[in-house]
């Protein structure tokens, strides 16, 4: 519906500053005019230009690249070679990593006295530890101290003798993956480790064990690392309880001794694990 107003109430919005739309006519635009299209032009002719001359490049013979050399120089090629003396000459002079510098004593093992200096013990048990702690690292011995007397408690309960002087008993050699302490007890770093495995390799293999018990973390993922693909990431807890192969030596996973004098109920664990071992070395 259209708003009426006369003259006197426009007037009146005017004063007020009220502005009313007012509809308009639409205004009427006039026609365009044709618009002349313009004829295409032409594209000026392409001139063909002569191709400019390149002379031929000189065949370059190719240089043969030199084969990788061994990430260690040969390193682990040479212990692997090594017979029992060298390897724990090699062992108490190592500088492959920093540990050098802040070790007192490397910790080659221990075990029962080999009938020749330059032969390995004869023995039925390898325990592999991980590292040395500080009265280790004082004595240049594994496993001392309370966790030491620990295990050594804990391998007399099944009739096995780390320095073989109980009688009848089996005998067993201690070793460490590391051979230096690290500092204030720390965790083995990645390449301290990838240094020391050499020496652990070929410490198995002069050994010789019949069977292994891997105790704590590090060491079962150095002797596990190409036979399990998830060791790295699983618990010791589900490791435990399965026998495992290392070089063909059965291998049974447990708990440190350090760690079980902090958790006393998984001792149990651990003794179980211990009559696994003695099991699977029975039925050899």
């Amino acid at each position: 519906m259209a708003l009426e107003l006369d003259a006197r109430q426009r007037a009146m919005l005017e004063e007020m500053h009220v502005r009313v739309w007012w509809p308009q006519a639409p205004a009427v635009v006039p026609a365009e005019s044709p618009v002349a299209v313009a004829a295409p032009v032409a594209p000026p002719p392409v001139v063909a230009r002569p191709a400019p001359v390149v002379a031929a490049a000189t065949p370059v013979a190719a240089v043969p690249r030199p084969a990788p050399a061994s990430a260690d120089g040969g390193r682990a090629a040479a212990i692997a070679a090594m017979d029992w003396a060298a390897l724990q000459q090699a062992v108490a002079g190592c500088e492959a990593c920093k540990l050098c510098g802040t070790r007192k004593n490397t910790v080659f093992g221990v075990g029962p006295v080999a009938p020749g200096a330059d032969a390995p013990p004869r023995v039925d048990w390898l325990i592999v530890g991980e590292a040395p702690g500080e009265q280790e690292d004082l004595r240049g011995e594994p496993f001392v101290g309370q966790a030491g007397k620990l295990l050594d408690n804990m391998l007399r309960a099944v009739g096995v003798s780390r320095h073989g002087e109980v009688r009848g008993a089996q005998a067993a050699f201690i070793v460490n993956v590391l051979k230096c302490r690290p500092p204030g007890n720390r965790n083995p770093a990645l390449d301290e480790v990838a240094q020391c495995e050499p020496f652990l390799k070929r410490q198995i293999a002069l050994l010789q064990p019949r069977i292994i018990l891997a105790v704590g973390r590090f060491a079962v993922q150095s002797l596990l690392a190409a036979s399990v693909p998830d060791v790295q990431t699983q618990p010791l807890g589900r490791l435990r309880g399965k026998v495992y192969r290392y070089e063909g030596v059965p291998v049974v996973v447990s708990y440190h001794p350090a760690y079980l004098l902090r958790s006393l109920p998984e001792k149990a664990k651990a003794w179980a694990d211990l009559c696994l071992a003695m099991d699977t070395l029975r039925s050899l």
